[in-house]
Order: C-alpha cells, then structure tokens, then sequence
C-alpha cells in the first residue's frame, strides 16, 4: 500500500507567527496563520485539511462498498464539517453526504453509508474525536 509524505513549517510565535503546509503530491502548498485557524484570516488550517481528507476517504469507501454490493454509482458528494473547540480539541465532525447510485434503496443507503463511515481508513485515524455525526440522502 501507499505511503504519504506532507510536511508544515511554523516561524514565529503562535499569534504572531505564520507557517506553510504542503503535500507530498505537490497539489496544495499554502499559508496558515493563527488567524487562519482560530479566526477568519486567509489560508488554511490543519482542521480544514482533515475535513477534506476525511470527505475524500469516506465517498470513495462508501463507493467501494456499494459497488461491491453490486451497484453503479454515479456520484457521492460530501462534506465533513470539523468543529474546533476548546482545549483546542476537535469535538465533533459532521459527515454529510449525497449519493446518487439508481436502484439504491434508502434503507440500503443507510446501511452502507454507516459502515463507509466505521470502515474508511481517515475515520479509523479520527477514532479519538467524542462524536462523528453521519446524514446520508440519495439524490437524483
């Protein structure tokens, strides 16, 4: 399997500073700030590259799992809210996620979209986040 390098730099002191996250792919290479995190300066911010990488890892495990339960699907669109809060501490991510497979039942939906979001490596990582809330709807 893959192994993946991303790296980050901070200069400075932590209201003051400013750094820069990179992937190892070279698809994103940006700033971070303490504004940027804790505010709503520019840049990005760790808690936001986690929402995308969970996204990402559970539309295509739950795309893996409804194919190998022998349906098509057209799209899965996600997103995962993450929610910062004191400590700091990432308290809760919200997965919200819209599929669109023909011949998929609600109740077949919910099924595997619950085991997409047991299952999908990223979620697995996040295990010591208290709560992961999941709403799954077929649309289309």
């Amino acid at each position: 399997m893959a192994v993946r390098i991303s790296s980050a730099e901070w200069k400075g002191t932590l209201k003051e500073g400013a750094g820069t996250m990179r992937v190892g792919s070279g698809a994103y290479d940006g700033p971070y700030t303490w504004a940027s995190r804790f505010d709503t300066g520019p840049g990005t911010n760790p808690e936001e590259l986690i929402g995308a990488a969970h996204a990402g890892c559970y539309s295509m495990f739950l795309s893996a799992l409804l194919t190998k339960a022998g349906f098509t699907p057209t799209r899965i669109s996600t997103t995962a809210t993450v929610h910062l809060t004191d400590g700091p501490t990432i308290s809760l991510i919200e997965l919200n996620t819209e599929v669109e497979v023909p011949g998929l039942s609600d109740e077949d939906l919910q099924k595997h979209a619950e085991s997409a979001k047991q299952g999908c490596p990223v979620s697995k990582a996040l295990a010591a986040v208290p709560e992961i809330k999941l709403v799954a709807k077929l649309v289309g």
